[in-house]
């Protein structure tokens, strides 16, 4: 990983400090974390902010060392995000909000930047596992009907193509419902 990180701002540190105290104020987050439309705003802000932060006016690459020095405390930020929020919703056993958390977050995580350099892109695939760590965990706990597996299912094939970190969630959702493995005939 590069050594070189930008030391957060005045500005972005208050920003990741809120983001740590409405988690821990979801002691009692019945209202704040259940509702998705917030928690999709705050990522949707979040990655705004890692965009934002890349400088767009210079001759050479913006996907380049300088540019991710520039949006690494951003992209942190992105992660804790993933990270805090999936961990409140499986503490307080909100298993089917976990895994719409965990679906929409790997969407916004598809979207954040591919850099140049391929040591850049860790913090991404960390992302990812994360939010396949929570959509596993909501899955052993969640058994849902048919339908709503049949949905989940589909939406976790789609979410595959951005990373395979999503196998075990596709395999633990197969072995619920009682479907043939078939993931593991992929050849993709």
């Amino acid at each position: 990983m590069d050594e070189h990180h930008t030391p957060l701002s005045k500005q972005q540190l208050v920003q990741l400090i809120r983001s740590l105290i409405l988690v821990e104020q979801s002691q009692e987050p019945r209202i704040l974390a259940s509702d998705l439309k917030y928690l999709q705003d705050d990522l949707q802000q979040k990655k705004a902010s890692v965009y934002r932060s890349i400088p767009y006016s210079r001759l050479g690459s913006n996907r380049d060392a300088h540019c991710y020095r520039k949006a690494y405390p951003h992209l942190v930020a992105f992660k804790v995000s993933c990270q805090e929020w999936g961990h409140v919703l499986l503490r307080n056993k909100e298993w089917d909000a976990a895994l719409e958390h965990a679906l929409m977050a790997w969407r916004y995580t598809s979207e954040l930047p591919q850099w140049d350099t391929a040591n850049h892109n860790a913090l991404r695939e960390q992302c990812y596992g994360i939010l396949a760590a929570h959509g596993l965990a909501a899955l052993q706990h969640h058994h849902p009907g048919p339908d709503r597996g049949r949905e989940l299912l589909r939406r976790l094939n789609m979410a595959q193509l951005q990373s395979r970190s999503i196998v075990p969630c596709i395999q633990e959702l197969q072995r619920i419902m009682g479907c043939p493995d078939v993931s593991a005939m992929d050849t993709k």
